[in-house]
């Protein structure tokens, strides 16, 4: 292998590696793959074609799975705009019992991409909603519930998560009604619940 393969293929395994094996058309032509090289190594099975424009290293899918390898690969889909959100979030967390069929985003207001596996929310979050995860970002377990309340997702769901949450320490009472009094009566009113629920 010459050595401009080899720095090619350092480059894309250094922004790759850090996605959990995806990246981007454009990730590849930054790191000094042609777009005829990328046709190549996704017909020779190098690389798997997971969109339009989004590939992932074969290496990475025989790795064991962590379970959230799939937000990695709709955060790059977005162009890192979306923030992994509502039930998905909850469940990212590991908070109650959701377990979304479709995945959850939050997008700015001007956000045009569809797709029919996700769910899409519009809404600006501040830097106080969001955390970093490797490859991706989510959505607090204090605003995925709030969002969650104000979006009427089931009680059950809610509840499990509002206790979860409290028992681990992880929000105070307060901020957990602060946080959906922020987002409006439904909220409110489906956090009060979970909250009366524990009692």
């Amino acid at each position: 292998m010459s050595e401009d393969r080899v720095g090619r293929r350092a480059a894309l395994w250094r922004t790759a590696a850090g996605q959990r094996g995806y990246f981007t058309t454009a990730q590849a032509v930054d790191a000094g793959y042609s777009h005829q090289a990328q046709h190549y190594h996704a017909q020779h099975g190098n690389w798997l074609v997971v969109d339009r424009a989004l590939y992932r290293l074969r290496e990475f899918s025989d790795l064991p799975s962590e379970g959230d390898e799939q937000l990695v690969r709709w955060s790059l889909w977005s162009k890192g705009r979306a923030v992994v959100s509502h039930a998905t979030a909850l469940a990212a967390h590991d908070l109650g019992t959701a377990n979304p069929s479709r995945v959850h985003l939050t997008v700015p207001r001007g956000f045009r991409q569809k797709s029919d596996a996700v769910i899409l929310h519009r809404a600006e979050l501040t830097q106080s909603d969001v955390e970093d995860r490797m490859g991706y970002r989510m959505t607090t377990p204090l605003r995925a519930i709030a969002e969650c309340a104000a979006a009427g997702e089931d009680q059950d769901v809610l509840d499990g998560a509002v206790s979860e949450v409290l028992e681990r320490g992880m929000v105070s009472r307060r901020r957990l009604l602060h946080a959906a009094q922020l987002l409006g009566p439904r909220a409110e009113l489906g956090v009060e619940r979970a909250l009366e629920a524990m009692s």
